[in-house]
């Protein structure tokens, strides 16, 4: 409590941001606020940071973004002869602020600052540190968390999100800093005139434009079927990138949200501003009512997510992350195929706790399935090993659960204007063949069965709970089940174990059950939650259900053990 006291006294002594400011005079004497703000700092992880909006060093601000920055070029500066940044920032309540600080900070320290010129999704900062050939990338957004967040993400020189030694090692240089006398700043303005800092040029937005157009597939499907869409952006970054792109594909009835039309890190309208939950619809939905559409899409404020809904005669469903990645693998390579455009080796990427849909669709097409820890800069880096081999043709998609998506190599992270795209093009192509992607779903579990995932989380408040989950997963180590709800288990991948599986050491567990059935555990690492993966496969849903229900009451029983 000392320690906070101090922190709190020498912020009201040295921060002069007005607005910081007068936040600190406000929580004078309330020691509650005063604690939640200073009783720790945010911490720098592999996506960087991410907080709550404020005064404090538990808390996004000026001052602990600019030790961010110092911290990064200083560890830039240190690995990289010349070093250059590429900075984009999203929708949200001081964004903009933000990134021309950063560039700011990074001008004054000698690195080269290309900052885009208005708010741009979180794929074309990718596409912008390759483009550029820069050292790193940072775009400040908080994703699809609600308006009081913000966040910092940093990029290395391949486009996807810093590995973790990379991370720790400029988080080593963080730590160095004194964000009140350390941080060597530099007007924005003068940055501009001295050439430290500098615009991205609309022919780099242009590049990333014409290089997502050619990922097109069937091009004369979207001009043909008269599809009508209705977009939300979520009032994040989507708006003018998304409708361009549908734009060029063909598609003209396309109609926007209004009250999402437009940037307002306030979320007005959608306080969860998440395509993966029913209520970031609601307004596309509402708007179907008189509009009626074929698809609803919507894409995240930064647009690197993208969710849809179908019309299912005069009700829209929601599809989910998995059923549109399998969607995707099927489209893509049904066409390659027909097209005769299959490379020799097809390479579909996905995470782990991505449906094994996917690895059944592509086993059909010959195509290989490579199953990738969680957190898209994996997929990133598999996609960059490609290329570096000349194998990059062979790259068919790459996909996540939570509605991240890649078609193509022109940005390394998850693409939402790309998704965007494709998922246009493909319920064209198919409305021409009088389906709809509910009915190609159908078709699909018709084929190879239903494959229901479920995600189950455990709670497990305070130190005991951490030390409650981290036993749990040591006895699930020690003592491998045989069986889960009487299938027997024919393969225990423990992530630990990088030997066997190549990958970083994660702290999860995977069991390959029977009859193409997986259950997989991992320990949240931002909340004092023990995540359950469930792939419950039969021939209709009942059954599918009735099996993932059975597979829950023996993690239960694991848990009270």
């Amino acid at each position: 409590m000392e320690n906070v006291t101090e922190l709190y006294r020498l912020w009201l002594d040295k921060c002069t941001e007005p607005t910081l400011k007068a936040e600190l005079d406000a929580i004078n004497g309330k020691e509650e606020e005063i604690i939640d703000r200073f009783y720790k700092k945010l911490e720098f992880g592999t996506a960087g940071l991410r907080g709550v909006l404020g005064a404090g060093t538990n808390r996004m601000n000026i001052y602990t973004v600019n030790q961010a920055t110092q911290g990064i070029a200083d560890y830039l500066n240190a690995t990289f002869e010349n070093p250059s940044v590429a900075i984009a920032y999203d929708s949200r309540i001081n964004s903009d602020v933000f990134a021309k600080e950063t560039a700011g900070v990074f001008a004054a320290n000698g690195v080269k600052a290309y900052l885009y010129p208005e708010l741009v999704p979180t794929p074309m900062l990718s596409f912008a540190v390759r483009e550029l050939r820069c050292s790193s990338g940072v775009i400040i957004t908080a994703s699809h968390n609600p308006a009081k967040y913000n966040g910092y993400k940093c990029y290395d020189p391949e486009g996807y999100q810093m590995t973790d030694e990379a991370a720790a090692e400029a988080y080593n240089y963080i730590q160095k800093v004194d964000m009140f006398e350390n941080v060597k700043t530099m007007n924005f303005d003068e940055g501009l005139k001295s050439g430290l800092i500098e615009y991205i040029s609309e022919d780099v937005s242009n590049k990333f434009f014409d290089l997502v157009a050619s990922k097109v597939i069937s091009p004369e499907a979207a001009k043909n079927a008269g599809l009508k869409v209705i977009y939300t952006p979520l009032n994040g970054t989507g708006n003018k990138p998304v409708r361009k792109i549908l734009a060029r594909l063909g598609v003209d009835d396309v109609k926007v949200v209004k009250e999402q039309e437009l940037p307002d890190g306030n979320f007005p309208t959608c306080p969860y501003p998440n395509p993966e939950i029913r209520q970031a619809f609601e307004c596309a939905l509402k708007m179907a009512e008189t509009e009626k559409a074929d698809l609803l899409l919507a894409t995240d404020p930064d647009c690197d997510r993208m969710g849809i809904a179908v019309r299912d005669g005069d009700e829209y469903k929601l599809m989910t992350g998995n059923e549109v990645g399998a969607l995707f693998t099927e489209y893509v390579l049904s066409q390659y195929e027909a097209q005769g455009k299959m490379p020799s080796d097809p390479v579909v990427i996905k995470s782990f706790v991505t449906t094994s849909l996917v690895n059944a669709i592509a086993a059909d097409y010959g195509a290989k399935v490579v199953d990738l820890l969680t957190g898209f800069k994996y997929i990133g880096e598999y996609i960059t090993n490609l290329e570096r081999d000349g194998k990059e043709d062979n790259f068919i998609v790459g996909m996540e659960e939570s509605y991240g998506y890649l078609l193509g190599i022109h940005a390394r992270d998850k693409d939402a204007v790309v998704a965007s795209q494709l998922v246009v093009e493909m319920a064209a192509y198919y409305k021409t063949q009088g389906k709809s992607l509910i009915d190609v779903m159908n078709d699909i579990y018709s084929k190879y069965g239903i494959y229901l995932n479920r995600v189950d989380s455990f709670e497990f408040e305070g130190a005991a709970g951490m030390q409650k989950m981290a036993d749990i997963m040591e006895m699930l180590r020690n003592n491998a089940p045989t069986d889960v709800a009487g299938l027997k288990v024919l393969l225990t991948v423990d992530y630990k174990d990088t030997a066997k599986t190549g990958l970083p050491p994660s702290n999860v567990l995977a069991w390959s059950l029977e009859n193409g059935n997986k259950l997989v555990a991992r320990p949240s690492g931002t909340e004092p939650k023990l995540k359950f993966y469930f792939t419950a496969v039969a021939k209709n849903m009942d059954a599918a259900t009735s099996l993932y229900e059975e597979m829950l009451e023996n993690v239960k029983k694991w848990l009270e053990a």
